[in-house]
């Protein structure tokens, strides 16, 4: 009896585990909330959808959308392209990873944001300062990560492929690799939240378009509902995002031990 229960989880765990009594209490305490308030300090989710609706018709928000994303794809899989690689090569190498940790422990806490007045500098004011402040946001979840699955390889695995005969490119292919998959799976993941919260910075303090000059120029016309419009936006792009993501993952990594 119990065992079944365990298999087949009845209606209220199956609701539970849907989220959806998650949103009906966030929309319940918006809705709530802003009847204390009129919609210029905090719209209501219907005041919200109809911001929403006005900026679709209009076409400002399809065109904010795609231009925060195309900016935040390429500067994710830039950081992808080369971080990855680069933590295999670095993780593997003992000596190599003493020289280059300091750095990396130095560089890694300094915020994206802060870069921003030399970014411009160096890249201008349009798109590939962007794209350079993502790189560098995303850029250090995915290097940090992907040292610390190649270094976390068991070294007996190691030491058996070595007892086998197989040369130092093969163990690297063949063994280290395969154990850093997972840790380089959670540094990408990683990698992508970095790179939209940075994308929403940038295009706030520079910018023209994307969602993160919606947000920031909302307050210059009194329109709360914009700047909610395309926070909910955001969420909503991270959100799937991050579950076409994990799809991907369990379906092509699961014999990598990605869940």
């Amino acid at each position: 009896m119990d065992t079944n229960t365990k298999q087949h989880p009845g209606a209220v765990e199956k609701v539970l585990r849907s989220g959806i009594l998650s949103w009906i209490l966030i929309l319940t305490i918006w809705g709530l909330g802003s009847l204390a308030y009129d919609e210029y300090f905090l719209p209501s989710p219907k005041e919200t959808l109809d911001s929403m609706w006005t900026l679709i018709q209009n076409g400002t928000l399809w065109a904010d959308i795609a231009a925060s994303v195309w900016r935040f794809i390429r500067g994710w899989a830039l950081a992808v392209v080369v971080g990855v690689p680069l933590g295999l090569v670095v993780g593997s190498f003992t000596p190599v990873r003493w020289l280059v940790e300091p750095i990396l422990s130095f560089f890694r806490f300094v915020p994206a944001i802060a870069l921003t007045t030399l970014f411009l500098m160096w890249f201008g004011v349009g798109d590939q300062s962007k794209i350079a402040l993502i790189f560098y946001a995303s850029f250090f979840p995915i290097f940090v990560n992907t040292i610390a699955g190649v270094a976390s390889t068991d070294a007996s695995l190691i030491e058996a492929a070595s007892c086998m005969g197989a040369k130092k490119a093969r163990i690297f292919f063949t063994v280290m690799v395969p154990s850093a998959v997972s840790n380089i799976y959670t540094g990408i993941r990683l990698g992508l939240g970095s790179a939209i919260i940075c994308i929403v910075a940038a295009e706030m303090l520079v910018g023209n378009d994307g969602l993160g000059y919606l947000i920031n120029s909302s307050k210059l016309y009194f329109k709360t509902g914009w700047a909610f419009a395309g926070i909910l936006s955001l969420a909503v792009i991270g959100f799937a995002a991050d579950r076409l993501l994990q799809f991907i993952g369990k379906r092509t990594l699961k014999h990598f031990g990605v869940r």
